[in-house]
């Protein structure tokens, strides 16, 4: 298990998406799970810079954890607003981009190509924990 713990800014971005690829690079993941472990990384990172402490300052953390030989495990804690974007609904896909509400294709995105999602609000911080098999 390893852990990185960086202020939630846009440019702390690139920092932790680096962290995670290196970290899957030891765990021996193939280049596609890598590449859709990044896509969810940017997306989850990102909701938090922008929008975990409304414009404030913050810190989030990333945790990567082989589970075995084949999957492993992303948690994303920050002390932000309690947000459980596993709460909403999932867009209409169906409905033409111009018809469609702004926001969630990210989490619908990553819900989609993540095997689990789970979300649970503890100890005054939101943790988020991906999880991909290969």
């Amino acid at each position: 298990m390893a852990k990185i713990t960086v202020d939630a800014t846009r440019e702390s971005i690139a920092q932790v998406a680096a962290f995670v690829e290196g970290e899957l690079e030891k765990l021996s993941c193939p280049f596609k799970t890598v590449a859709q472990i990044n896509i969810a990384v940017d997306e989850l990172y990102s909701n938090i810079v922008n929008y975990a402490y409304g414009g404030g300052a913050g810190q989030a953390s990333v945790t990567v954890q082989g589970l075995d030989a084949n999957s492993v495990s992303v948690t994303f804690e920050d002390s932000g607003v309690p947000y459980d974007p596993l709460a909403k609904p999932d867009p209409d896909t169906t409905l033409g981009a111009e018809e469609r509400k702004i926001g969630g294709l990210g989490i619908f995105i990553v819900k989609k190509t993540m095997d689990s999602m789970d979300y649970k609000y503890e100890d005054n911080k939101n943790v988020l924990t991906i999880v991909k098999k290969w």
